[in-house]
């Protein structure tokens, strides 16, 4: 690891207690889902401790909802790492299976019997996550993971181009492999809320949830940086630093993480601005609450992924 790799956070650490539970219902829940993981080893995957990832995350959420939780994270990761192989070299076939796994969320995806392990697990979790949540919200979450498959093709294409993105192109498609968006949807799933739109979508509240995506994104870089150099990849923060500043791989990883850090400073003096601007919105107790909630979810995905990306298996950790 790099020595600067770590963020100094105003946030007291927490995490959910159902942790090990959770860890059961995931483990089950990969065994139903077999062939989503691939030739990834079992004892490998467990290294990567993804249910403390969901616990440090989501730690006020329900025990069953914690699993989900793990179920989902899961499948990001094991998603992502799929197109490590020829797959995320050919734009054409990532696009094929980033089509047919968002026809699934409209209702006119493959049958059932017709649908690859990856499928049927996306399938799973987009029928449980929209369980209990309104049109609105289902409509929202939709929209963010047609944005995150639909970027894959994207990044295929730049693994094959071999070219390094500019900053301004590395973000645009960053903020959607990331996925954060779609993350930040099931704080309400998970915690059984949901955010009134005009605060959802109040430019300092949207501000707030970008600081919170790309926060992970930038120290995530650094942290995977030497995973993705091995493989060839391009779209890398630290990489692309250095090829437009110079200098050494160890600056370029502190100049990432210097910007990490002013982010999770912003973050901290914009939410302090949320009690005021329910005021004047004229939010009722409910509203209230649910702007409190929503704020200390987007706190704890940025709290909780740090704490977990030092020392999870995955990055070396």
């Amino acid at each position: 690891m790099f020595k600067a790799a770590v963020l100094d956070l105003p946030f007291p650490p927490r995490a959910h207690p159902d942790r090990e539970s959770a860890a059961r219902l995931h483990r089950s829940w990969l065994d139903r889902h077999e062939g989503l993981a691939g030739a990834l080893a079992p004892k490998a995957y467990d290294q990567w401790d993804v249910p403390r990832l969901a616990a440090l995350t989501s730690p006020d959420c329900a025990a069953d909802d914690l699993a989900l939780a793990s179920d989902l994270l899961g499948f990001y990761f094991l998603f992502d790492d799929g197109f490590d192989t020829t797959l995320g070299r050919s734009p054409a076939q990532v696009a094929e299976v980033c089509a047919r796994l968002t026809a699934l969320l409209h209702g006119d995806g493959p049958a059932p019997a017709a649908r690859t392990p990856v499928e049927r697990a996306f399938a799973d979790l987009w029928e449980r996550s929209a369980e209990g949540m309104s049109a609105r919200w289902r409509a929202r979450s939709a929209y963010n993971w047609e944005w995150y498959f639909a970027c894959h093709p994207a990044e295929a294409a730049g693994r094959v181009s071999g070219r390094f993105p500019d900053r301004e192109g590395y973000l645009a498609l960053r903020r959607g492999t990331a996925a954060m968006e779609t993350l930040f949807d099931m704080i309400e799933r998970l915690n059984r809320f949901e955010l009134p739109q005009e605060v959802l979508h109040h430019p300092t509240l949207r501000r707030m949830r970008q600081l919170a995506a790309d926060i992970p994104s930038f120290t995530n870089d650094v942290h995977s940086y030497a995973q993705e150099l091995a493989r060839g990849d391009v779209a890398n923060l630290v990489m692309i630093a250095r090829e437009e500043r110079g200098g050494t791989v160890e600056e370029a990883a502190a100049e990432v993480m210097r910007e990490a850090q002013e982010m999770v400073d912003r973050f901290v003096e914009l939410s302090d601005e949320v009690p005021g601007i329910c005021d004047l919105l004229g939010l009722d107790p409910a509203g209230r609450e649910a702007a409190r909630r929503y704020v200390d979810g987007l706190v704890s995905w940025i709290a909780g992924y740090h704490r977990w990306e030092i020392g999870t298996g995955r990055y070396g950790g």
